[in-house]
């Protein structure tokens, strides 16, 4: 890896953490999660733009495949581990430690970890950040009316809905196809092993998913039959 890699990845950590102090300095008497979720939104927002801006050709967003990674990508792949690593940090401070989310925090490390290192992979890791990434902002959005107040209204919904829609779409549809060609490519095995890794663990968040959408539609039809 090179050093401005590293630089930037070192940097990068430093950044989010100044960003999410400023969001609790902003914002006093919300919580920890709340402030976090703030500057997950704003990682998620720049990860897609970022991704979009380096992909080398639009006929292909994925091509080509198993490529020597470009600077733009280099850059992309670095903004986002650096907020993996203080997300993580800061999972650990917030006490708010569940598996899965742990798992994917490793697996996406070791990933983009493993592509920058090797220098490689750009256009498939810049289309897993950009598939990862799109349905993150209505995530947080969900955490973040429930804490102003919103929970169990309309616009919750929406916002539990378009999640679900968009993480459908771009995980379990262009998850598989993007799972295929990594490691169908000539990639090194520890990117193939984190790409299958990545794919399992979107799979485990879609059948949760789909259970909180039944479950809320469910309650809100029968509250609508009791009213």
């Amino acid at each position: 890896m090179e050093n401005y890699i590293i630089n930037l990845v070192v940097f990068g950590v430093i950044s989010w953490t100044t960003v999410f102090l400023l969001t609790r300095w902003i914002f006093p008497k919300r919580s920890f999660d709340f402030c976090n979720r703030i500057v997950s939104t704003i990682h998620a927002s720049l990860a897609v733009i970022l991704s979009s801006l380096s992909v080398q050709d639009w006929s292909c967003p994925v091509c080509p495949l198993a490529s020597k990674s470009s600077p733009p990508q280099m850059n992309a792949l670095a903004v986002s581990l650096a907020y993996l690593i203080y997300d993580l940090i800061c999972c650990l401070f917030d006490k708010n430690v569940k598996l899965d989310n742990c798992v994917h925090h490793v697996v996406s490390i070791v990933g983009i970890g493993a592509g920058l290192s090797y220098q490689m992979c750009g256009s498939e890791m810049v289309a897993a950040l950009w598939m990862t990434e799109i349905s993150s902002p209505f995530l947080h959005l969900r955490e973040l009316l429930k804490e102003l107040g919103h929970r169990d209204t309309d616009l919750n919904l929406a916002a539990d809905i378009s999640f679900a829609a968009i993480f459908t779409l771009a995980r379990m549809v262009g998850g598989p196809y993007l799972t295929y060609v990594t490691l169908s490519a000539n990639n090194p095995l520890l990117i193939k092993v984190m790409a299958l890794g990545l794919q399992l663990v979107s799979a485990f968040w879609f059948y949760k998913i789909a259970r909180m959408v039944n479950y809320k539609l469910s309650r809100r039809t029968t509250s609508k039959r009791v009213d």
